[in-house]
């Protein structure tokens, strides 16, 4: 956790050090994703139709899967976490891309140099790289997803087959599947996450760039972990914020005037001042792996021709 507190203190000191260029960036890139996060979630509550389609149709297949009746609250967390990944796609493939080119780019040489904006052309080679290692990403996350659920049916059907009904054994097998794909989902994100910001940083391809994820990583976990949260609680609060604000109160109502446009902006931008923190912690934990790797390598260099000596000897 020191080391976590370190990486986040560094993170909003350079934050505060460029304030202008990150701001700037969050208005003009990661605005419109931040956007259509919000919108498409409001559309939840006025789109019924497509999510009971899609919930109806997961309950069926984990039904037939074998899983029991405590799976069923997902069905629609998984309706709704599917429908927003699709209407947000297009805004995550550009815009929230352009946003991370242009971060990484001015973290490239970040601390040996200033914080300075980067021109626009120069963020295109990235743009080329984040995109191949974004879709890498976003087919192992579901990937994972699906392999969790294989085990997951492996395991019910191995206890429907042994004839275990207890309704306690149940719970408790389903609470700690819960518990596992939890873990793997948030373990694959942080992965892939650290892995977009590997193939921008050292120009290398998806596969490369998600194998170097895996290294860096390894150790750092728990670390990974506890820098999503801030960063993630706050985008949370401002999308709570915004059904609070405007869906809510406005669910029956056909008026928008000023008012209510700006504070849907506000919060939006909010979001995306979040976005942008997201990837400046990303960035610093980055830096702050490859240091402890690089320091790792050489002291296994300058140990082996001890070690080789003794072994002569």
């Amino acid at each position: 956790m020191g080391m976590a507190s370190n990486i986040l203190r560094s993170s909003i000191n350079a934050f505060c050090k460029s304030y202008h260029s990150f701001t700037s960036i969050a208005a003009l890139l990661a605005f419109p994703f931040s956007a259509s996060i919000l919108f498409s979630e409001s559309l939840i509550p006025f789109s019924p139709s497509i999510l009971n389609t899609i919930s109806v149709r997961l309950r069926v297949m984990f039904q037939a899967a074998g899983f029991p009746p405590f799976f069923s609250f997902l069905n629609l967390k998984l309706a709704q976490t599917g429908f927003t990944f699709i209407a947000t796609l297009p805004f995550a493939l550009t815009f929230l891309l352009f946003a991370k080119a242009s971060i990484i780019s001015i973290f490239r040489e970040y601390p040996r140099s200033q914080l300075t904006p980067p021109s626009f052309s120069n963020l295109f080679p990235l743009y080329r790289s984040l995109v191949k290692t974004h879709l890498l990403s976003s087919f192992i996350i579901l990937s994972s997803n699906a392999t969790v659920f294989s085990l997951l049916f492996l395991l019910f059907n191995a206890v429907d087959i042994i004839g275990i009904s207890s309704d306690t054994f149940l719970l408790f097998i389903s609470v700690g599947g819960v518990l596992l794909y939890s873990t793997v989902i948030a373990i694959a994100t942080v992965i892939c996450n650290l892995a977009v910001i590997v193939s921008a940083m050292e120009d290398c391809g998806a596969y490369s760039a998600v194998l170097k994820g895996c290294m860096l990583i390894k150790g750092r976990v728990a670390t990974a972990l506890a820098l999503a949260l801030p960063a993630n609680l706050g985008m949370a609060m401002a999308e709570a914020l915004f059904q609070f604000r405007l869906v809510n109160q406005h669910r029956h109502s056909i008026k928008f005037n000023l008012s209510v446009i700006w504070e849907g902006c506000s919060i939006a931008y909010i979001h995306a001042l979040f976005v942008v923190l997201e990837i400046i912690i990303s960035c610093i934990f980055f830096k702050s792996c490859k240091v402890d790797y690089c320091l790792n390598w050489s002291e296994r260099r300058e140990l082996e021709p001890e070690e080789k000596g003794d072994l002569r000897v």
